[in-house]
């Protein structure tokens, strides 16, 4: 239940931001709102006394620092290339980049990989890939092909220290202090950026951005959470969760896309819909 939430949450981000472009929301402004009430939800969910000596003292605040940083990094990065290399471009560097953590979770834990996995996994790829391209778009990865690296590698790292981090050092009651310091550092890191734009006179403030911010940090930080306590729990090896979990978003987002927004989809759409439901079964049977 964890995972589906985690999915579900994740999905709604993608909702979300598709209403920041309907209503025309900053949509800069909302993400470091965001990250602020993503880190006060995990506050309020932390049942222990808070105590900043112990925060900083503990065994992941520096990783927790470093993720925080990458959070809104790859973020930027992500509004890059989708501004140089188009939305089909980053979807897949993003969400292909699964491969990262699973290479991780067998070789570092030496978690299973039976043929039936790893025809699972390489369907999840395949799949990742063809309900991530939209209909009439042109994928070209050789055009400023320095940001969908950058994309890939940041978004299968910010996965494989998630679960590092959480397995290492978290402890099971420790989950909502750690993403709350995750959300933020990145929350600083935003409120420099637009101190920095608005002494380049870019910034101007937008009411609507608090409210929109305030609905995402809570969606965010419930993503983030599941996907932790998902991690927390023995159902699944980590490869076998991330794959399903990245799966499960670009297929229920894709779905999501057509019921809810209209969205055309290709015949490749619908193939890799078909394929996603193939390997998380292959994946999870496994």
């Amino acid at each position: 239940m964890y995972l589906v939430f985690s999915i579900l949450a994740s999905t709604l981000i993608f909702i979300v931001f598709k209403l920041f472009q309907r209503f025309k929301i900053d949509t800069t402004q909302a993400i470091v709102v965001n990250y602020f009430i993503a880190c006060i939800v995990g506050l309020i969910a932390y049942d222990s006394p808070i105590s900043i000596s112990e925060i900083t003292n503990s065994k992941w605040f520096l990783g927790a620092v470093f993720l925080g940083v990458l959070f809104i990094s790859i973020f930027i990065v992500m509004a890059i290339t989708v501004q140089k290399n188009g939305v089909s471009v980053a979807s897949v560097a993003s969400k292909m980049s699964v491969v990262i953590p699973v290479i991780f979770g067998i070789y570092v834990y030496n978690e299973s990989t039976g043929l039936q996995k790893l025809i699972g996994i390489l369907l999840a790829l395949a799949a990742v890939y063809l309900a991530s391209i939209k209909a009439g778009s042109k994928i070209n990865f050789k055009k400023n092909l320095l940001f969908p690296i950058l994309l890939f590698l940041g978004s299968g790292v910010i996965d494989t220290s998630i679960k590092y981090l959480e397995t290492t050092y978290v402890p099971e009651n420790g989950i909502p202090i750690f993403s709350a310091t995750i959300f933020g550092c990145a929350a600083l890191i935003g409120v420099l950026t637009l101190i920095a734009k608005l002494f380049k006179g870019e910034f101007k403030f937008q009411p609507k951005s608090l409210l929109g911010g305030i609905t995402l940090g809570i969606i965010n930080y419930s993503s983030i959470y599941f996907l932790l306590k998902a991690l927390d729990h023995e159902t699944f090896e980590s490869s076998t969760l991330f794959t399903v979990n990245n799966v499960g978003i670009v297929m229920l987002s894709t779905l999501t896309g057509l019921v809810l927004f209209g969205e055309k989809l290709s015949a490749k759409n619908w193939i890799g819909i078909v394929l996603a439901i193939v390997s998380i079964i292959l994946v999870t049977l496994a």
